[in-house]
């Protein structure tokens, strides 16, 4: 498939989502304790509970969220730029610590929460607002009772590899 073919297939998805998220909020942790991982993402993408903030912020949303896995996809542009004039590490590292935590969260039973310990970002290439669309991709390599870990990847239409990250997740009750 072409460049133009995937951003018309990323967008055709990406709006899909967007008719069904619900505005941007925060749930009461409370409210979210009794259920799963999966249960909260099915509800967040059926419009019954909010999207998170930092999407709406930072330009990016998730767009598929399976048992360990998580797609996100982001809009680079100048809002994103450092002094350098290229997209800033920290909307990478934003945008990978969501694919690879909603990636562990997604496995996680209802009564259990997670949270970064720690993530490790490797920046390939620049990015710019000349990349119109990128996507992270995380995947869970272990859960376990009190850690997990996951690796992700953002890649553009083109197939091209801007960044990868790992992370190690603590897993709590609630």
């Amino acid at each position: 498939m072409d460049v133009a073919n995937v951003i018309e297939t990323w967008e055709a998805e990406a709006l899909q989502v967007q008719e069904k998220l619900g505005p941007a909020g925060v749930t009461p942790p409370a409210e979210l304790a009794g259920l799963s991982g999966m249960e909260m993402f099915k509800a967040m993408f059926a419009g019954e509970l909010p999207q998170p903030p930092i999407g709406v912020t930072l330009d990016f949303m998730p767009i598929r969220i399976e048992s360990g896995t998580a797609i996100f996809q982001g809009r680079p542009g100048q809002q994103h730029y450092n002094p350098l004039g290229s997209v800033h590490g920290g909307w990478f590292c934003t945008l990978l610590d969501s694919a690879v935590a909603c990636a562990i969260q997604s496995t996680l039973p209802a009564g259990k929460a997670y949270t970064t310990l720690e993530i490790k970002v490797n920046m390939i290439r620049a990015l710019s607002d000349a990349t119109p669309l990128v996507r992270a991709e995380g995947t869970v390599i272990h859960v376990g009772r009190k850690t997990a870990t996951a690796e992700g990847r953002i890649v553009g239409p083109d197939g091209k590899l801007y960044a990868h990250a790992t992370t190690t997740c603590l897993i709590f009750d609630v």
